[in-house]
Formats: structure tokens, sequence, C-alpha cells
């Protein structure tokens, strides 16, 4: 039976005597400093010398200092820096300022799972992984209500690591929603295969499978854009408020048919399959070795392959028919 967390199970008042250090100030970044800020914490945020993000952060009114200052500064480090630059940072301004008694944590499991960061064993090591993008995360807070969020525990030295974990979830309004107890194997395992399988490659690769279809049978490209893509936020958005079955019954009968009975042969066993495959490489740490290895190497085919993508006639027909709808602009 999973375990969920809520505003009453956490106590915020575990942070008064600490000082939060944020490093990074991005779309996670942004949005945990400024809501434990307005959550009354004491948020100090670490930059890189000349980042463009510490004007934003000193006019967001918060105090800002180099990663290694907030770390020594510090009584709990969260890292909301991109997963691929944490180990360097980590080794370079964290680890030297990791003293006894302080907590690590992160958004996301995968340095500590696949052991690309390697706490010292004398330090609290938990994770508070918000379950949506920080400017969503930031905007639903100031409306008082907050997104769902999970909580992991590595390292329990303190014998107080899920409480502080809790205060810290209630601070950024995580338990305003609820908080899944999980662990940080978990988190990264289906973490990678839900962007892969499903919401990022799943998805783009059926648009654009679905949009070469229609087009090759020879209808105007954008009518395909319209069917395949653009469309695709309505039925996404009937599946968020209320699931498959709510989808189902807002959509027409014919819909629903088709959904049925068509569905399981574009999305068959062998597709299952394949998504098996995926998760198998990123249970055994495949997928992580390749993508460590294309981030040492430059990252040459991942830049090869987003021009390729970017270069694809979907995005191109995409791009005209947006520029006849600005008012997309303000639902970002």
């Amino acid at each position: 039976m999973a375990i969920m967390y809520y505003e009453k199970d956490a106590d915020l008042s575990l942070l008064d005597d600490k000082t939060v250090g944020i490093i990074g100030f991005g779309s996670q970044g942004h949005a945990h400093a400024l809501n434990l800020k307005d959550s009354g914490a004491r948020v100090i945020v670490g930059l890189y010398e000349g980042s463009s993000s510490w004007p934003k952060a000193e006019e967001a009114g918060l105090e800002v200092a180099t990663a290694a200052e907030a770390a020594e500064r510090s009584d709990i480090i969260t890292m909301l820096i991109p997963d691929t630059t944490q180990p360097r940072v980590y080794r370079e301004s964290i680890l030297p300022h990791l003293g006894e008694g302080k907590t690590l944590m992160f958004a996301h499991g995968f340095n500590i799972h696949f052991k690309t960061v390697a706490p010292p064993p004398n330090v609290d090591v938990s994770m508070v992984a918000p379950k949506a993008p920080g400017h969503r995360m930031r905007e639903v807070f100031t409306k008082g209500s907050g997104v769902p969020g999970l909580l992991a525990i590595h390292q329990d030295v303190s014998g107080t690591a899920r409480e502080t974990g809790l205060a810290y979830a209630k601070g950024i309004g995580c338990t305003r929603a609820g908080v899944l107890d999980t662990t940080f194997k978990e988190e990264t395992e289906t973490d990678l295969f839900g962007e892969q399988a499903v919401l990022c490659g799943g998805v783009t690769s059926l648009v654009k499978a679905g949009f070469e279809t229609l087009v090759e049978a020879g209808y105007q490209p954008e009518s395909a854009y319209f069917e395949v893509l653009h469309e695709l936020k309505l039925i996404v958005d009937l599946m968020y408020q209320g699931g498959m079955d709510y989808m189902r019954y807002s959509v027409s009968d014919t819909a629903e048919y088709g959904d049925y009975s068509r569905g399981p042969q574009v999305v068959d066993a062998s597709v299952k399959e394949n998504m098996k495959r995926v998760l198998a490489d990123i249970q055994s740490g495949a997928f992580a070795k390749e993508w460590i290895t294309e981030n040492d190497e430059g990252r040459p085919r991942f830049y090869r392959m987003r021009q390729t993508d970017a270069e694809h006639p979907l995005e191109k027909v995409g791009a005209e028919l947006r520029a006849m709808m600005p008012w997309l602009k303000e639902q970002v």
C-alpha cells in the first residue's frame, strides 16, 4: 500500500534554525527557492560567477553566492542543476563543505542511483521531487495550492532525515497535494522510463508517425498537424483532469469506439516488448552510461538528433500554424 504524506504530517518549524542552499536557479531552482522563502525559510542561492541567473535571483529578493559559498553556509544543500553538471559541481564546490550533520538533497535520483555522486557517510541524503515543471510548481504555489511530490531517503544519519524532507516538501508546497514515499531507485528508473517510452519519446514518435502517414497518403500537412498534434492537448487535458474514462466520456462515441478497437492495433504487443527493452537499459545502467559518455564526448549524437527533428516538416508546418494563433503564448 502506497504511503502518502500531507500537510498534517510535516512540521515546517524544523527549518526554522536552518539555512537552505539552492544550487541552481533554473526551472526547478527558482521555484524551490521562492516557495521556501515565501514559507519563511532562510534561503541562499548558489550559482557560478557570471551566471545570467545571478541578477534574476537577486531581483526576486533572494541572497546569492557562489555554489561553494552557499554549500559552506547551508545546513540543507539541494542540487537543482542538470544531471550531467551535478558530478563536477558536487566534487568542486559541494563536497569540500559537506560537513557532518548536513543534508544533501536532490529533486531527481539519477546521480545517487547511478553513483556518479558519492556522498560521505556522515550526512543525510534525501530527495524531494515535485511532479511538475518549476514554473507550474511556482504558479500553483502562489495560488495557495501545490503539486504532488515524491520523497526518498538514501542516508539517514541523523535519524530525522524523513522529518526534514517532509518539512522541505511542505515549504515548497508539495504536501498541499500529497507526497508519495518512494526510493531513489524507483524514482530514477520510473522517471527515465516515463520520459523515454511515453511522455517525450513515445508521444513525439507517435505524433511524427501519424503526421507522416497522413501526408504520405496525400492529405494536406496543415490538416495532418491539426489532427495529430494540435488536438493532442485537448485529449491530454481531459485525461489529466479525470483519467482515461473521463476523456472517453467527453469525446464522441465514434472516437471512443476507435480508441478501443484501433488503438491496440497501433500500440500492440510489440510496442510493449520494445518498452521492456527500454526499461531494461535503464535498470542495467546502460542508458546512464550512454548518456554520460555522450556528454563526455561533447554531445555529437544529441545535437545531430536535435537538428534533424527541428527540420522535420511537422515542425515547419506547426510553426506557421502557431503563428496564426498568438493566444497560445498566453497559455505557457
